[in-house]
C-alpha cells in the first residue's frame, strides 16, 4: 500500500492510533517501559542503558537500549503518541518489519556512528537519550513519505515535506539551544543530527541492498574494462588476391 499524494489531508500524526498489536504500538510502550525503568534504576545501573561513548556497552547493547530512553515526561509522553500515531500510519505503508528496521535500526546507527566520532570528537555529553532520536526518525519518515502529498500539523495544512521540515527544525533550535556555540550544541544533540541524515540517505534510496549491488556493478564493469584491453580488433575487409599471386 502506498500513499495517496493527491489525498487532501493525512489527518496529522499519522491519522489514527492501530491496535495494540500493531508494531508501533510495540515500539511506543517500550519507549515507555524503557524510560520508566530507567529513570527508577537511573541510581544504580539504569545508566547502563544509555549510551555512553568510550565505553564498552557503546558498541554493543547500548546503540539498541538507549532507543527506548527519554528523561523528561514531555519527551516519554508525546514521544509515545508519535511514535503510536506516525508509526502507525507507517506501518500501513511500509509493513511492521520495515517500520522495525528505520525506526530501531537508524536510531542504533546513529547511536553506534556517535560512540565512533568520540575516538576523534571532543563529545561534551557523557550519556545520551534516544527516545528523541527514534521520534525524529519516524516523523520525518513519514512527511518525505508522503513527499508533495498534503497532511497537516495540528489542523494546518501543508506538504509532507513541509512536515519533514518541521522536524528537521527541531533539531536544529536543539542543537542552537543545547551548548554555549553552535558547534558544542552539534556535539550535544550528535545522535539526533547524524539521525536525520542517516533517515534522509535510507529514504533516497541507499539501502545496503543496493549499495551492493552498487558494488557488484562496478566490479563487473571493472573486469570488462580489463578484458577489453586484451582484445583487438579484427579488420572486416576482405584480403586482396593480390597477395596470393606470389
Amino acid at each position: 500500500m502506498r500513499p495517496v499524494r493527491g489525498s487532501r489531508f493525512g489527518g496529522g500524526f499519522g491519522g489514527g492510533f492501530p491496535g495494540l498489536e500493531s508494531m508501533s504500538a510495540k515500539l511506543a510502550m517500550g519507549l515507555v517501559a524503557g524510560s520508566v525503568l530507567y529513570l527508577l534504576t537511573r541510581g544504580a545501573g539504569g545508566g547502563l542503558l544509555q549510551l555512553t561513548p568510550g565505553f564498552l556497552g557503546s558498541f554493543l547493547w547500548q546503540p539498541f537500549t538507549y532507543a527506548f530512553i527519554a528523561d523528561h515526561p514531555i519527551s516519554i509522553i508525546f514521544g509515545a503518541i508519535i511514535i503510536w500515531s506516525i508509526g502507525g500510519w507507517l506501518e500501513g505503508v511500509w509493513g511492521p518489519r520495515r517500520l522495525l528496521l528505520v525506526a530501531v535500526g537508524c536510531t542504533a546507527l546513529a547511536g553506534f556512528l556517535t560512540a565512533l566520532a568520540a575516538f576523534v570528537l571532543p563529545i561534551v555529553r557523557a550519556q545520551y537519550d534516544g527516545g528523541t532520536v527514534m521520534t525524529t526518525i519516524l516523523w520525518v519518515s513519514y512527511g518525505m513519505t508522503i513527499g508533495r502529498g498534503q497532511t497537516n500539523f495540528w489542523g494546518i495544512p501543508l506538504s509532507g515535506n513541509a512536515f519533514a521540515g518541521i522536524g528537521a527544525g527541531f533539531v536544529a533550535l536543539s542543537v542552537l539551544t543545547s551548548g554555549s556555540n553552535p558547534v558544542e550544541g552539534l556535539l550535544i544533540q550528535l545522535p539526533d543530527v547524524l539521525g536525520l541524515f542517516i533517515t534522509f540517505v535510507y529514504l533516497k534510496g541507499a539501502s545496503p541492498r543496493r549499495l551492493w549491488l552498487q558494488v557488484q556493478h562496478w566490479r563487473l564493469q571493472r573486469q570488462l574494462r580489463g578484458r577489453a584491453r586484451n582484445l583487438r580488433v579484427v579488420s572486416s575487409e576482405r584480403p586482396s588476391d593480390d597477395q596470393y599471386l606470389n
